[in-house]
């Protein structure tokens, strides 16, 4: 009987360890939203503290390697990143990653992607 109760227990912590888990990959002070883009991709924008300025990562996973998109990441207003990146890899996904001054006050961060192919669009917000 007590050696159940000690498997009980032990597959219990496993469980609650499985689920915990995933939370531990943010780091404190992180900031992550994601969300669905206008087809079926997927978003993520995460805003980090980088030695008093602000890391902005965002991401594009589209599952689907090749397609090009036109990429934008506004900080307060002002254009802070232009471009176009390329999904890869067996994801089919891509992320640009800037790092930004820390302005006084909240500081909001907006990345928006564009399928070139398809013109299925991403956006996502986030405010640190």
């Amino acid at each position: 009987m007590r050696s159940r109760i000690v498997v009980m227990v032990l597959a219990a912590l496993t469980v609650v360890g499985l689920v915990a888990a995933p939370a531990a990959q943010a780091k404190e002070g992180d900031v992550i939203t994601r969300g669905s883009c206008s087809g079926s991709s997927d978003w993520k924008l995460k805003l980090s503290p980088e030695d008093g300025r602000i890391e902005a990562e965002f991401e594009v996973d589209q599952n689907r390697s090749g397609d090009r998109w036109r990429v934008r990441i506004v900080h307060d207003g002002d254009l802070a990143f232009r471009g176009t990146r390329t999904t890869g890899g067996a994801s089919g996904s891509f992320e640009v990653r800037i790092v930004e001054p820390n302005a006084s006050g909240t500081d909001t961060f907006v990345g928006r992607a564009r399928n070139t192919s398809t013109g299925e669009v991403c956006r996502g917000t986030a405010s640190f």
